[in-house]
């Protein structure tokens, strides 16, 4: 899954991007792996896989991940090719949700290329752009689809009714998503406007609070997520060793850094939710599924002939195995279960499966 990060220039957005990928390569030995010089693979930081490490001690413990995509500043006109233009455009295509940067925090040390600070000014004007590119992308459509519907075909004429109610909505300045369209009317049309979004309210560590307000209240409004830190401090305390960055948590009183906030954010924000398989001899891992997801596809994350020769999975809760300890101790208490092809696994499942080919 990919998470591609916007904003207009000087917001902070790269400085993000490269605090997460030095954060998680001080984190673990398997993600954040940087793949290229603007693409990141960032590990989901979990305490529960944590403590499934302390319990098992495998020699291996690998996290499940998300990657984060940096993409260029996005100025105004860029629908219309200014800047990067449709560079940008293409990068943001390519994603499944999208991270919004936004500038709260005022400094006259660091150009705004507005002016001045004015965060939801400054969401429109991003915003606008992705409109106004999906707008192109519809009208680029609709003559296609009008003669297709010629046909006299159902799914057809379906099309195209969906196609005039997006360029309708477009029109008025309204993203796509405001439309409440389902995922099979929409699956073929790779609109920007309908992936889910986070802002990240990037502020001082001398906050602006009446920005931060604003800006939470507009996610509210729009159904997005919201994150707010410092970034050029939570960059700092990505250069932390894990030590120090432990003794940090405990003093500020928080399970997670802020950096690490949004990447749980973003595995949310694609309705993601993870199961774990763990044994004292190979590895405790965590797995990303959508929510929803049967058993037999849970099972071919893992390997395409576990789901292929699929035939039950043992499971039993995290929160079990924290509580006693002991494998052994859930078997006497009846708490590992044997579940079958039709079981949705759900967040915070311990599962084993057997398997046939």
């Amino acid at each position: 899954m990919d998470i591609g990060i916007v904003g207009l220039p000087n917001v902070g957005k790269s400085t993000l991007f490269n605090a997460l990928t030095n954060a998680g390569a001080q984190a673990s030995n398997y993600p954040f792996t940087t793949i290229e010089p603007n693409v990141g693979v960032v590990g989901i930081p979990d305490k529960r896989l944590d403590e499934l490490f302390k319990i098992f001690n495998p020699p291996k413990k690998t996290a499940a991940f998300i990657r984060f995509v940096d993409i260029a500043g996005i100025v105004k006109g860029a629908s219309k090719g200014e800047g990067l233009g449709n560079k940008f455009l293409a990068n943001i295509r390519e994603v499944d949700a999208i991270i919004h940067v936004v500038r709260l925090f005022e400094d006259e040390n660091i150009t705004h290329v507005s002016g001045s600070v004015d965060p939801l000014r400054d969401i429109e004007i991003i915003e606008t752009e992705l409109m106004l590119a999906d707008l192109e992308s519809v009208e680029k459509m609709l003559p296609k689809q009008e003669s297709n519907a010629k046909s006299g075909s159902k799914e057809a004429k379906e099309k195209l009714e969906v196609l005039k109610r997006l360029k309708e909505c477009l029109s008025q300045g309204k993203p796509a998503s405001s439309l409440g369209l389902s995922e099979e009317e929409t699956k073929e049309l790779q609109l920007l406007t309908l992936k889910p979004m986070l802002y990240v309210g990037n502020n001082s560590e001398k906050p602006n609070t009446e920005n931060a307000k604003k800006l939470k209240e507009h996610a509210e409004k729009v159904g997005a997520g919201f994150v707010e830190l410092c970034v050029k401090f939570e960059a700092e305390i990505a250069e932390l060793s894990e030590e120090e960055k432990h003794l940090f948590l405990a003093e500020s009183g928080s399970d997670y850094t802020g950096l690490e906030k949004i990447v749980r954010a973003g595995m949310n924000l694609l309705n993601m939710c993870t199961f774990f398989t763990a044994g004292p001899e190979v590895e405790v891992r965590s797995w990303l599924i959508p929510i929803g997801c049967p058993a037999p596809k849970a099972a071919g994350k893992i390997h395409s002939d576990i789901e292929r020769g699929f035939i039950c999975a043992e499971v039993y809760d995290v929160k079990d195995i924290l509580e006693y300890k002991s494998e052994k101790i859930l078997k006497e208490k009846g708490l590992i279960r044997q579940e079958g092809r039709d079981y949705i696994i759900k967040d915070g499942d311990v599962c084993v499966f057997k398997f046939n080919v």
